[in-house]
């Protein structure tokens, strides 16, 4: 039970050092983060359009 209180206490003591980002930067990361998603789909599910297109080509 002393190792799980002092891992605890621990754990509190590292959570107070961590910056929690505001609702200015929660927005900012959100938004880039949902723009990185829709780049990387629109690429891939081009590249399967295309590679789809050309093994349709070769058969």
């Amino acid at each position: 039970m002393k190792r799980l209180a002092r891992f605890l206490v621990s754990v509190k003591a590292e959570m107070k050092k961590v910056k929690w980002p505001n609702k200015k930067e929660m927005t900012v990361y959100s938004s880039a983060t949902l723009i990185f998603i829709l780049v990387f789909a629109l690429f891939f599910t081009g590249t399967d359009v295309i590679l789809a297109f050309l093994r349709s080509l070769v058969k």
